[in-house]
């Protein structure tokens, strides 16, 4: 694949943003020697989406190299959207921060099985299958489009990897049998019994958890639970086959909200600039896992919008005098939820996001804080179907 739009420079930029940001994993110095063997525009297509404010605008390769390259290569942190569906992202090649953090995460090893599930463009297949070896990764697409351009590329780079065409939440490893490994490129609210029961005792499953984090479990020797801790705060598509995930932004708000006046307001205590804590956030996360929250400036102020997908909705703004107050309407009362979910973070002394964890049963599945056996629990149930 030729070097237009300066790609060697892109990846030599990227690799130099990440020894900056400390973000190549100390424990798998394998993964920088595998995005150098295998950069993500070997597995980019010729078409990415840019928003620009107002809309998702196309780059094409063969009429703007640079652009192309500049989008694909925007930052350690950004990703690069390669379709959409009804104006929507329907995938993207995750950001390389992300793609390291998660895969060092799972640990794979040479001579591991590793099930890649979501294959997108497939480079995350293409990254496990550098660590282990060939003919050991098998990965499934439900978009048969994505899944013949991945099995392409990933031909043309030389690997050995099953792609399968089908549902990875539903359905099994392609072949049959047990993995070391299984990777999740795409987000769930609960992991999906069959996933646990196609990894072997003491294998580990990374997976994106809903709106915000993921996830590292490891399988129990019986094979009967699986639990692990949370690894870090991206987000990610959700499951095509899944309830829909609400979108972020002012836009969703404004759609859930409509012309509705507020049903109850109260003056807040409590400065909202504090919720641009990302621990505070993953805390609301664990514990109103439906609430999607947007900060936006107003001045000088911090104003947060919330909606829960359907009717109900809260925001919080200064008034005249600088003190802050709470609106909100809809059958629930969803940002006085958020308020006492604040109040009980505070009451267990402001724990981090890496101070919390899963556990996943046949029966039942919940986050936990502190210790997964005494610590305080939070039940984790599949979030409610928005209409699709």
């Amino acid at each position: 694949m030729s070097d237009g739009g300066g790609l060697t420079e892109c990846r030599a930029d990227l690799d130099a943003q990440m020894m900056q940001r400390a973000a190549w994993p100390d424990d798998s110095p394998w993964l920088r020697e595998a995005f150098a063997a295998l950069p993500r525009d070997r597995f980019a297509p010729d078409r990415l989406w840019r928003w620009d404010g107002a809309a998702y605008v196309p780059l094409d390769r063969a009429n703007d190299p640079n652009g192309w390259a500049a989008e694909l290569y925007s930052g350690v942190d950004a990703a690069a959207i390669t379709q959409l569906t009804d104006g929507r992202p329907s995938s993207s090649l995750s950001a390389p921060s992300a793609v390291a953090d998660m895969l060092d995460s799972l640990r794979v090893e040479p001579g591991h099985r590793v099930w890649d599930v979501g294959t997108g463009q497939g480079w995350t297949a293409a990254l496990a299958a550098w660590r282990a070896g060939p003919g050991l990764v098998a990965t499934t697409e439900v978009d048969e489009h994505l899944a013949a351009f991945a099995r392409a590329r990933l031909a043309d780079a030389g690997l050995d990897v099953e792609v399968a065409v089908g549902d990875g939440t539903g359905g099994g490893v392609p072949g049959g049998g047990l993995v070391d490994r299984l990777h999740a490129t795409y987000a769930v609210e609960t992991v999906p019994w069959s996933w646990v029961g196609a990894v072997r005792p003491g294998g580990r499953i990374v997976y994106p958890w809903g709106r915000l984090g993921y996830v590292a479990l490891t399988v129990a020797d019986d094979g009967g639970a699986a639990h692990g801790w949370v690894h870090g705060l991206a987000q990610f598509m959700g499951d095509r086959t899944g309830p829909a995930q609400s979108s972020n932004g002012p836009d969703a708000y404004a759609q859930v909200r409509g012309d509705a006046e507020p049903e109850a307001r109260r003056a807040l205590d409590r400065d909202p600039a504090g919720l641009r804590n990302w621990h505070l956030r993953f805390a609301l996360r664990v514990a109103v896992p439906d609430a999607v929250l947007f900060t936006e400036q107003d001045g000088d102020a911090t104003v947060i919008l919330v909606h829960d997908g359907h009717q109900s909705w809260a925001e919080i703004r200064s008034d005249v005098n600088g003190q802050p107050v709470l609106a909100q309407g809809g059958p629930r009362r969803i940002g006085d939820e958020l308020m006492t979910a604040w109040s009980r973070w505070e009451e267990l002394e402001r724990p981090g996001l890496y101070d919390y964890g899963v556990t996943v049963t046949p029966d039942a599945q919940w986050a936990w804080q502190g210790d997964p056996d005494s610590g305080p629990r939070w039940p984790i149930r599949s979030l409610h179907p928005a209409t699709r």
